[in-house]
């Protein structure tokens, strides 16, 4: 079985159970719903613990289970067509540049890690139609200016 397989299986268990992302993220646990999500999506990786409950909630084998242990293949082609997606890659797109000057003015030559990373979704009641609040915050990697000579700055946090 390929990892796009094992997806298609949870997706269709789903389906036929009428369960919610919500009850799925709830009853795994242990991380975040995004993580959680992610993981069953074919993107990220549960621990054992969590492929262990992951596997008694879907009845998966013995193999499927494993399977959502391992590192995974990440990512997707781009730009992406489906169009909430295409959203996030257009808000990057046309703010990055502004984010990214922004960023490095506050704490230097560096990134954001995606890696070392939270990511919080809320639902925001709107008259005008209620609105997707999304709350990220990665830890900044300063740049390493390796061979740097003596008296010079080692990495790229902000100077003073």
């Amino acid at each position: 079985m390929r990892r796009e397989q094992l997806t298609e299986k949870i997706l269709d268990i789903k389906r036929d159970k009428g369960w919610t992302w919500k009850f799925i993220a709830d009853e795994i646990g242990g991380m975040s719903p995004v993580l959680v999500v992610g993981a069953l999506l074919g993107q990220m990786k549960l621990m054992k613990p969590l492929a262990e409950k992951a596997a008694a909630l879907f009845d998966l084998s013995e193999s499927e289970k494993r399977m959502l242990n391992e590192v995974p293949m990440r990512g997707m082609p781009m730009p992406p067509t489906d169009p909430l997606i295409y959203r996030f890659y257009e808000m990057v797109m046309v703010n990055g540049p502004a984010w990214k000057a922004l960023i490095e003015e506050e704490f230097g030559d560096g990134i954001m890690s995606a890696i070392d990373f939270d990511l919080k979704l809320d639902r925001v009641a709107n008259p005008k139609g209620d609105r997707v609040a999304l709350t990220m915050t990665g830890k900044f990697l300063p740049y390493k200016y390796y061979g740097s000579e003596q008296g010079l700055p080692e990495y790229g946090f902000k100077e003073e």
